[in-house]
């Protein structure tokens, strides 16, 4: 029981308040602490360690499983990396890359840019055109 409770219930004990006005100011106590959550912070987001990638199946080969786990710390320290590979060799990278089918551009990829898509990573979702299999891409 709160402090502020416990006063309005020696009050109504003292008889300094009736019945009714306890039960409004109780009433009014809720309200207020409905509308202020101030009692509970919300604990800060812990910093992602992994991007995770899981599909299992269930086709007509039997059950399979790929469990793959890669540190975001490597990622990082590859955007990092890029910033020593000369320009010419980056856009003869990006012109593979595109020839492939992966529209990137590394000569524009920054350290920021992975720590946002970390943070976008929870509001992933993968679709799979088998019903036999689930994707699942998420940090840890």
């Amino acid at each position: 029981m709160n402090e502020q409770r416990r006063q309005i219930l020696q009050m109504l004990a003292d008889g300094k308040i009736t019945a009714d006005e306890a039960e409004q100011l109780i009433s009014a106590l809720e309200r207020e602490q409905v509308a202020s959550p101030t009692a509970v912070l919300p604990r800060p987001k812990a910093r992602p360690k992994y991007l995770r990638v899981l599909v299992t199946s269930n086709d007509d080969d039997g059950p399979g499983q790929v469990n793959i786990r890669v540190p975001l710390q490597l990622l990082r320290a590859g955007v990092r990396l890029t910033s020593l590979v000369p320009p010419q060799a980056l856009s003869k990278v990006n012109v593979e890359l595109a020839k492939s089918g992966v529209p990137i551009d590394l000569t524009q990829l920054k350290p920021q840019h992975i720590e946002d898509l970390v943070e976008q990573l929870d509001d992933l979702t993968v679709d799979v055109d088998q019903p036999e299999a689930k994707v699942q891409v998420f940090c840890e």
